[in-house]
């Protein structure tokens, strides 16, 4: 029987478990049954599969032969297992909210559009869950976080897939202070469990997560990581000057605080390989965080940076009525433009905010990019099983 099974089949066998001579476990066979037999050749196990295409469009097939994509999938389950394990000891509850909604919100990202047969009505695919979270908090739900699905109609990268999961965590009578230190505890807990060491090797880069992790303002970030002097980031023309010169694209006036959001993107966001904690956005590039008190221009927000990647973005949240309206209305206006990526107008948000949302900070980490740095891996297709492709031509 053995000439017709092939390596790929199923088979099933009967019989005694005995230790040979050099202590090897072995099966001493008194009858086989082929349960499946494979009808395709696998690739030689020797040299794997190695075709990126094949390998992402035939996941299954990559999951047979190549052991280190198993093992990055496995630990993968873990990370997430080790989250929720970490959140539920810190008295926050896991929460559902839409995957559909009638208003996009949470994020400036262009939205996935489809319609309701039913109901008569257009919906959207999620790109954020923070506006129905952020609802909850002011219904006196104080610790929450959510671990699911996001979709953003967008580009397609080593960093970025249309479908992507998320973990938003809300924590009531906090700031975004405090989930910097929240934000380090966590990482400790999945490096101390999942390895027990605080180091990763990312893309040749040893990377070490002991605490304190560095804090640095996006403006001081321009110019003591990326060259800036400080002189242009103050003044509107020069910076936009330098902003172009660095290959920068923008966009008829563009305001200061995009323009220095652009440009630490392109040029300090790839230096920054040890987690480094960005803070201090300009409020032109956070629609929803709470302004700073001795400077009314600047966001309570930070965004964590590993591996030359983001990871994180966090703020304090803004809980005025009147001042997310006038955000919102600006943001309305930006789409009237032609911006597709800017917010729409959520009257229920605001409602929701006239009946009193306590002082509260928010984050979101990428897990997959948050999965890339702990498993080493190159891209982002790399760690989702069954990654957004283009029609195979």
């Amino acid at each position: 029987m053995f000439s017709f099974i092939d390596i790929g089949d199923h088979v099933g066998l009967k019989g005694q478990f005995f230790r040979t001579k050099t202590h090897e476990l072995t099966l001493l066979a008194s009858s086989v049954v082929l349960l499946t037999k494979s009808q395709s050749p696998l690739p030689e196990k020797y040299h794997g599969l190695v075709d990126i295409e094949t390998r992402y469009r035939q996941r299954y097939l990559d999951l047979i032969v190549n052991d280190t994509v198993r093992h990055t999938f496995i630990l993968r389950s873990k990370i997430i297992r080790a989250i929720r394990e970490f959140f539920d000891k810190q008295g926050f509850i896991e929460v559902e909210t839409p995957m559909m909604q009638s208003i996009p919100g949470g994020a400036t990202a262009r939205p996935f559009k489809t319609y309701h047969q039913s109901l008569g009505i257009d919906l959207y695919l999620r790109v954020a869950p923070e506006l129905y979270l952020k609802r909850l908090v002011v219904g006196g739900l104080e610790r929450i976080y959510e671990l699911n699905r996001n979709f953003r109609n967008e580009g397609i990268s080593t960093n970025h897939n249309p479908e992507f999961t998320m973990l938003e965590f809300y924590l009531a009578y906090a700031t975004y202070e405090d989930l910097m230190d929240l934000t380090e505890k966590l990482f400790i807990h999945l490096l101390t469990k999942l390895f027990n060491k605080l180091t990763v090797t990312y893309q040749g880069n040893l990377i070490d997560f002991a605490t304190p992790w560095q804090r640095i303002s996006l403006i001081d970030s321009l110019r003591d990581i990326g060259g800036i002097k400080e002189s242009a980031l103050f003044d509107s023309k020069t910076l936009k000057d330098v902003a172009r010169s660095k290959g920068v694209e923008l966009g008829e006036n563009e305001e200061d605080g995009r323009v220095l959001a652009k440009l630490f993107d392109h040029i300090v966001e790839p230096k920054l390989v040890q987690p480094t904690f960005i803070i201090d956005y300009p409020i032109q590039v956070s629609p929803l965080s709470r302004r700073k008190d001795d400077n009314p221009t600047i966001a309570e927000r930070f965004e964590l940076f590993i591996g030359g990647k983001e990871i994180a973005n966090a703020f304090s949240e803004l809980n005025d009525p009147d001042d997310q309206r006038e955000r919102f209305l600006k943001q309305a206006r930006l789409r009237d433009s032609g911006n597709d990526e800017a917010l729409f107008m959520d009257e229920d948000y605001i409602r929701a905010l006239e009946y009193g949302m306590p002082p509260t900070a928010g984050e979101g980490i990428g897990i997959d990019r948050l999965v890339m740095v702990l498993t080493d891996s190159p891209s982002i297709r790399d760690v989702i099983l069954f990654p957004q492709m283009r029609k195979k031509s």
